[in-house]
């Protein structure tokens, strides 16, 4: 269907924003010193290492690496092999780095730590993708991140060629249906007004935003999609519905007689979709797929750094 909506894949990456993560990570697992490395490994000796993909998958995470090295030692010298974003092969080389055996093999843990997580996404993120082309649906995430990892971990999403929902509570309106559900046991009790309370919901909060911040609003019904078609909202997300819920609702956004000027919403499924069924979700024509696993249930790459003089 069509949307005045543009998606745009950015991978770029921020090193400021990861700074606070990058030091807890030193904190709880270098703090005071390496006690093994620094009784057993001379000041001067330098070596290099390797980081080796142990199985297939797609890279994320090389320029968090790279930043958490130069942060212990300005003298590291890193060099990519595979392109962040880039497909691996089992026993590929991924990157090297060469420095200080005490830097190396003290950041070790973190490091790994990082590119193994961050590959695991991206390395999920792209079997849902692949699963869905050549239709025209976009594979978003959403805020189910480990605290504190939101920015990488939606980084590693787009690396593997999804799309960013919104960061936080503070970029986007979306209506959901416990607000919904308070407002209709606390807010609002008249059951014979001709008014839903998605449209009451969506009303209030247009009055009280900034003109350009997008409104979604969650649906469980056919009752539920009218109203929040009524109420002009610019994203609607069908929950947990099965593939024929979906199919009805994706038709009745499609032939709604929109006024003069009006673009159709957009739609977005969600809710216990998996690799099985995300192709069947998109057959149904969804502007969008939002899956939590992508971030909640990735299982980490399994890469290695193997070191030598």
């Amino acid at each position: 269907m069509g949307s005045s909506f543009e998606y745009e894949q950015k991978i770029d990456f921020e090193p400021a924003k990861i700074d606070a993560l990058l030091q807890l990570a030193f904190e709880e697992d270098i703090f005071t010193g390496d006690i093994t490395t620094e009784n057993l490994i001379p000041n001067n000796l330098m070596v290099e290492g390797v980081f080796i993909a142990k199985e297939n998958g797609i890279i994320a995470g090389l320029p968090v690496v790279e930043c958490f090295f130069s942060k212990l030692d300005k003298n590291i010298f890193f060099k990519q092999w595979i392109r962040e974003g880039g497909v691996v092969c089992k026993g590929e080389t991924i990157a090297a780095i060469q420095g200080s055996a005490k830097t190396l093999l003290a950041g070790e843990r973190i490091a790994l730590n990082f590119l193994q997580r961050l590959s695991g996404i991206a390395t999920l993120t792209s079997r849902f993708v692949e699963r869905i082309k050549p239709l025209k649906t976009a594979l978003l995430d959403t805020r189910k991140t480990v605290p504190g990892w939101r920015y990488l971990e939606k980084y590693a999403v787009a690396a593997g060629g999804g799309v960013n929902h919104r960061m936080g509570l503070y970029d986007q309106a979306l209506i959901k249906d416990n607000h919904l559900d308070i407002m209709k046991s606390k807010l609002f009790c008249d059951p014979s007004s001709p008014i839903s309370i998605i449209e009451k919901a969506v009303s209030v909060v247009r009055q009280k935003i900034n003109k350009g911040v997008l409104i979604e609003v969650e649906t469980r019904t056919s009752e539920e999609v009218e109203s929040a078609l009524n109420a002009d909202v610019d994203i609607i997300l069908f929950d947990n519905m099965s593939i024929q819920q979906l199919s009805d609702a994706v038709r009745l956004v499609k032939e709604w007689k929109y006024g003069e000027g009006k673009q159709p919403p957009l739609t977005e499924a969600s809710g216990n979709i998996t690799l099985e069924n995300v192709h069947l979700v998109a057959q149904t024509g969804v502007d969008r797929i939002s899956v939590g696993a992508l971030t909640h249930s990735a299982k980490a790459l399994d890469i290695s750094l193997e070191i030598s003089r």
